[in-house]
Order: C-alpha cells, then sequence, then structure tokens
C-alpha cells in the first residue's frame, strides 16, 4: 500500500499562518492529483484544495479561496503537497488529510494520509 505521509499541523493563533506537506513516492503519485481535506468531529470530511496532476490547476472550497494555496514539488524519487494557510480562523480547526487520486481527489479519493491536527485559537 503506498503511502502518504503528512507532516507540519500545530497549534496556532488566529490570524497566523501554517503550512502543511505530505511526502509521496514518485510512483505512481508524480502523476495523480494530489490535495487536501479536513473533518472535524461530527462533522462529514469535506474538500479544502488539490492540484492537478500536470500541476497546471489548483481547485478550493470557498470556505478557505483566498486564504489558502496548494503548491507540488515533484523530486527524483518523491513527490511532495503542500497546503499554505494564511489568516487562519478558529473554524480551520480539524484533522487534515492529504489525498490522491488517479482522476480527482475532489470526492472518494483512493488515497488517504494518516492526517495531522490543526488547532486555531482564538
Amino acid at each position: 500500500q503506498e503511502q502518504l505521509v503528512e507532516s507540519g499541523g500545530g497549534l496556532v493563533q488566529a490570524g497566523g499562518s501554517l503550512r502543511l506537506s505530505c511526502t509521496a513516492p514518485g510512483q505512481p503519485f508524480s502523476t495523480y492529483s494530489m490535495g487536501w481535506h479536513r473533518q472535524t468531529p461530527g462533522k462529514e470530511r469535506e474538500f479544502v484544495g488539490s492540484i492537478s496532476w500536470t500541476g497546471g490547476s489548483t481547485y478550493y472550497s470557498d470556505a478557505v479561496k483566498g486564504r489558502f494555496t496548494v503548491t507540488r514539488d515533484i523530486g527524483k524519487d518523491t513527490v511532495t503537497v503542500y497546503l499554505q494557510m494564511n489568516s487562519l480562523k478558529p473554524d480551520d480547526t480539524a484533522v487534515y488529510y492529504c489525498a490522491a487520486d488517479s482522476q480527482s481527489v475532489i470526492q472518494l479519493p483512493d488515497y488517504w494520509g494518516q492526517g495531522t491536527l490543526v488547532i486555531v485559537s482564538s
């Protein structure tokens, strides 16, 4: 089972910034759409943002558009996708999951990371 490994979660004050990282094996993920979802207790997991397999297009939920940015670096053997989160709000508190899919990660991606917790204090 291929692995997506997240890092970068933590505690930040409202208005602050945080960057999450997700590293995966270059094969096959360098040719996959990758992105992020998040989940809070009692709620369904929701799409946050993603980048296409070409790296040429990005997509965001309305809740984070203009504040969050998804980027990607392809290395020799790995691919890393980042989620830069700016102007954080307490409502952004959630477990953030990296996701990957050969088609689109917006709905029901095939691969998930283990999740990393982000807490935004007011």
